[in-house]
């Protein structure tokens, strides 16, 4: 079974640094009006391995906003964060999901944004103005801190439970803000995938 324990990179705040992403295994499934798939979600939600499995299984690229940001920059998120600062972080974030949807194809995608992304105004606007279906994968606070302790990957903003939690609930409510949301507690990355897919009409 795969769950959601995490990834495997060191250094990045959500995501394993890929920049292609895994290529897509059957023909893409159709779906007229949809433009790409954006899973939001705290640290430890899974959307990277969400979205790896969601891809394959529409037969969409997947692409991580994160690992665009490495490229970017040349450096890992958390070298970004500690030789630039969060606020160069958040333009470059910007910048490379503007690039990203501003790219002649191939669409529809699946995209994974960094856990802050969905918070600023600038990035969902973009989000909007693409006509992207959002989807906000939940769980528990506690258990979001569990799954990134497993990790054991350095995230520049995980410090205690306490920061943690506080971070999340600050948080929240912008991931509330998107189109569907799915509770991640107890499933497996295949069944949060297939579940995405159905409950959007296109599996």
């Amino acid at each position: 079974m795969n769950n959601l324990a995490g990834k495997q990179s060191s250094g990045n705040s959500d995501s394993t640094p890929n920049k292609s992403g895994p290529r897509p295994e059957r023909s893409p499934t159709s779906a007229p009006g949809v433009r790409a798939i954006v899973l939001v979600g705290f640290m430890g939600a899974g959307k990277t391995s969400v979205g790896k499995a969601l891809g394959r299984r529409l037969g969409w690229p997947f692409e991580d906003l994160d690992d665009r940001i490495q490229a970017r920059m040349g450096q890992t998120i958390e070298q970004i964060f500690q030789n630039r600062g969060e606020s160069d972080f958040r333009r470059a974030e910007t910048a490379a999901l503007r690039e990203l949807f501003n790219e002649p194809g191939p669409w529809p995608r699946v995209v994974a944004l960094g856990g802050g992304a969905f918070v600023r105004s600038a990035n969902t606007a973009v989000v909007k103005k693409a006509q992207a279906h959002t989807v906000f994968l939940g769980a528990g606070a506690q258990e979001l801190f569990r799954r990134c302790q497993l990790e054991g990957v350095r995230r520049p903003l995980l410090r205690d439970l306490k920061q943690f939690r506080e971070l999340y609930e600050q948080r929240r409510p912008y991931y509330l803000k998107a189109h569907l949301r799915i509770e991640t507690s107890g499933k497996d990355v295949a069944a949060i995938a297939a579940e995405v897919a159905c409950s959007l009409g296109i599996s």
